[in-house]
């Protein structure tokens, strides 16, 4: 009987598949919008401007990993077309397989947006920015 996996070894596996480089891109502006985010808060009483760079920073960081996972999965699909391509015959399974894989960078890039855009809205309603 197979045992099932874990939720963070599910998610070393799609990072891995996602490919390492435009991943790991991602989660370095998923950290520094985590990063700035906090700042931007603790700033909040004691400094508006910096405060508000600090916000203007998430937004932008958000920004650049959504970007860069988009990029990621057209350089994913184009690399897979390139296979297909230099191959006579193609399953079914091995082109959504390589879909599948084109898109994880999109995924993950849209959800460093979203959790950091959920983040600059808390900040806006708790300090009517």
């Amino acid at each position: 009987m197979m045992q099932q996996q874990g939720f963070f070894t599910q998610l070393a596996n799609r990072f891995s598949e996602g490919g390492v480089l435009f991943m790991s891109l991602i989660l370095i502006c998923l950290l520094m919008s985590f990063f700035f985010l906090i700042s931007g808060f603790y700033l909040a009483n004691k400094n508006e401007v910096k405060s508000r760079k600090m916000i203007s920073l998430v937004s932008d960081s958000s920004l650049l990993g959504l970007v860069i996972g988009f990029l990621g999965s057209i350089i994913g699909l184009i690399t897979a077309f390139d296979a297909i391509e230099g191959m006579n015959s193609i399953s079914s399974g091995m082109l959504a397989g390589g879909l599948k894989v084109s898109f994880l960078t999109t995924l993950f890039g849209t959800l460093v947006f979203v959790i950091s855009r959920i983040g600059i809205l808390i900040y806006k309603w708790m300090y009517k920015f």
